[in-house]
C-alpha cells in the first residue's frame, strides 16, 4: 500500500514538473530553467566567479605580454589582522597593491593564482565605457549625445525619441529595469540568462524621460553595447582586445560572454579575467588614457569620465564610481559580489579585490570591506616605510 501512494505522489509530482516546464516554455520563459540549474544547482544562490564555464565566451585574445613589474618592496609586508579577517568573512581570492606602476603586493585565496579567471561583474561597465570613448576617437560614432535611435530603431516607449547615448553611460535613460540580482523573475536574471539579449531588451520601454534622474541599472550599459554593436566594424570583443587589451599588455586572454542567438557581448558585466590585468585600466585611467607613451584612450573622454555626470549622481560618471578616501579622490570599477579595482591617482596607488562574499557595507562607510581594502593598503604600505 505504501508502495503504491510512494508512486502516485511521485507521479503527480513528475506532472506537475512537466507541466510547469513546458509552462515556462511556451511563455518565453525557458531561462529559469538555466538559472535554476547553473545557479541553485552548483550550490550558489546567484551569479559565481566561475559561472563563465556556463556560457558562450568570445576569446579577448592577447599580444604581446607586459608583466607588471616589481617594487623592490615586493610582497615585503604582510596582511594586517584587519584584512586578513575581512578576506575570511568575505571569501576574498585575489588582493593587490600596484603602487607608481609597480606590483608592490599581490595574494591569493581559495585555490586562485595570478592566472585564475574570474567574472568582472560590473566591472565590465567600466571596461563598455572605455570602448565608447575609443569608438567616438575613432569616429564610429560621432558624438555622444546622439539620439539611440539612430543606431537601434526598433527602440520603444513614449520617451524613446529622447533617449542618447550619454544618458545610457551615466545611467539615466528612463528605462523600465529592475535591478534585483537574487529574483529568479527580474530582468536582470532574464538579461543573463537568456539566450536571446537583444531581443529580451527591446521589449522593454523608455518609460520616464532621460537625464532626469540617475538610476543605476544594468540594462543601460546593455543598450549601449547594442549601440556600439551596431556602429563597430567588429564584435566588441575584438575592438576590446585591439584597442586595449593587446596594447595594454595583459599577460593572459580573456573570456566575455554573448548570448548565443544574437551574438552580443553581455557588456553590463561578465569579463572572465585575472586581477592583474583587470588592474591595467586603473592604472589607464589613472594616467588618463596614457600607457607607456602612448596614449591609448582620449584624455578628455576619461577627465570627463571621472566627474560626476550630474548633481543628482555625484558618486558616478561614464561608467566610473567616484569617492574619496580621507580626501583623496578615488575612482573604481565596482562589480556584483565585491570584485574592485580602485584606483587613487594622487598616490599613484591601484588596490584590486576579487572575491566570493561583498559585506553590502557600502563603498563609504569605514567600517565596511570596500572601505577597509584602501585603509588596510595603507596600513601595510606604513609597515613597509617603518
Amino acid at each position: 500500500m505504501l508502495v503504491k501512494i510512494l508512486k502516485w505522489f511521485l507521479g503527480i509530482l513528475g506532472g506537475l514538473l512537466l507541466l510547469l516546464i513546458v509552462g515556462l516554455l511556451i511563455t518565453d520563459n525557458a531561462y529559469i530553467l538555466k538559472a535554476v540549474r547553473v545557479t541553485y544547482l552548483t550550490g550558489h544562490k546567484t551569479a559565481f566567479l566561475e559561472d563563465y564555464k556556463y556560457f558562450d565566451n568570445r576569446i579577448i585574445s592577447k599580444g604581446e605580454a607586459q608583466p607588471w613589474p616589481k617594487s623592490t618592496s615586493y610582497n615585503t609586508a604582510s596582511v594586517t589582522p584587519v584584512l586578513d579577517s575581512i578576506h575570511k568573512a568575505n571569501q576574498s581570492v585575489a588582493y593587490l597593491i600596484i603602487r607608481h606602476d609597480s606590483l608592490w603586493f599581490e595574494k591569493y585565496y581559495h585555490g586562485y593564482d595570478d592566472k585564475s579567471l574570474s567574472n568582472s561583474f560590473s566591472m565590465a561597465k567600466s571596461i563598455t565605457a572605455a570602448l565608447l570613448g575609443k569608438a567616438l576617437e575613432l569616429g564610429y560614432i560621432r558624438d555622444i549625445n546622439e539620439k539611440v535611435k539612430k543606431h537601434i530603431p526598433d527602440l520603444k516607449g513614449p520617451y524613446a525619441d529622447e533617449l542618447t547615448i550619454r544618458d545610457l553611460v551615466t545611467m539615466r535613460s528612463g528605462l523600465l529595469w529592475d535591478e534585483r540580482y537574487y529574483s529568479p523573475f527580474s530582468i536582470t536574471t532574464k538579461a543573463y540568462f537568456y539566450n536571446n539579449l537583444s531581443k529580451a531588451m527591446l521589449e522593454l520601454p523608455i518609460a520616464s524621460p532621460p537625464d532626469r534622474q540617475f538610476k543605476y541599472q544594468s540594462g543601460d550599459t546593455q543598450l549601449l553595447a547594442m549601440v556600439l554593436s551596431k556602429a563597430l566594424p567588429t564584435t566588441l570583443s575584438d575592438f576590446l582586445s585591439e584597442h586595449f587589451w593587446k596594447p595594454m599588455g595583459a599577460e593572459e586572454d580573456a573570456l566575455w560572454q554573448y548570448s548565443p542567438k544574437d551574438g552580443i557581448e553581455k557588456a553590463y558585466c561578465c569579463i572572465a579575467s585575472n586581477a592583474k590585468d583587470f588592474a591595467r585600466f586603473g592604472k589607464l585611467y589613472s594616467h588618463l588614457g596614457r600607457w607607456n607613451g602612448k596614449q591609448l584612450l582620449d584624455s578628455t573622454y576619461i577627465k570627463q569620465s571621472i566627474v560626476p555626470a550630474a548633481d543628482d549622481s555625484p558618486e558616478y560618471g561614464y561608467g566610473w564610481w567616484i569617492g574619496e578616501f580621507k580626501g583623496k579622490k578615488t575612482i573604481t570599477m565596482n562589480g556584483h559580489l565585491g570584485q574592485y579595482v580602485i584606483s587613487i591617482p594622487e598616490d599613484k596607488l591601484i588596490i584590486v579585490r576579487l572575491g566570493h562574499q561583498n559585506d553590502k557595507k557600502g563603498m563609504s562607510n569605514p567600517q565596511g570591506a570596500f572601505y577597509q581594502y584602501i585603509e588596510q593598503a595603507y596600513a601595510m604600505l606604513n609597515q613597509s616605510n617603518k
